[in-house]
């Protein structure tokens, strides 16, 4: 199922360059911090495919619900004269980050088993016999 974060990775990324859309710069920060929690939400819906832990209905409300209260919290923080956008850049940044970490780990481990494992057929080498 990993497949599904990564068809809508790639598809959303051919609409933003095929559509030709100006943000006004009053909403820049709110669809910069909308666009970390969607890329947190689809690095995440990777490393739980790659861990056999996907579920596609917690990872489409999880993409909804994550930038839609990412883009609340940015606007409440300008209502408030608080920069509260960073709050969620941390948090954001940090989990972006630690799935990141996570899947090159597993991508590695897999690596690593696949080198180590017996040759092609399943035979091992004949034993040196000393």
């Amino acid at each position: 199922m990993i497949w599904l974060p990564v068809l809508g990775l790639i598809l959303g990324v051919g609409i933003g360059f095929a559509v030709n859309v100006t943000i006004p710069v009053a909403y820049s920060s709110y669809l910069s911090i909308a666009i970390l929690a969607a890329l947190d939400t689809v690095f995440g819906g990777i490393r739980a495919s790659m861990e056999k832990t996907f579920d596609g209905a917690v990872f489409l409300s999880g993409f909804f619900f994550n930038t839609l209260v990412a883009a609340l919290l940015a606007y409440i923080g300008v209502q408030l004269g608080v920069d509260l956008y960073l709050a969620a850049v941390v948090a954001f940044g940090v989990r972006l980050f630690q799935n990141i970490a996570v899947i090159r780990r597993i991508a590695f481990n897999r690596m690593h088993t696949r080198r180590t494992r017996a040759p092609e057929g399943g035979h091992l080498p004949p034993a040196d016999s000393r």
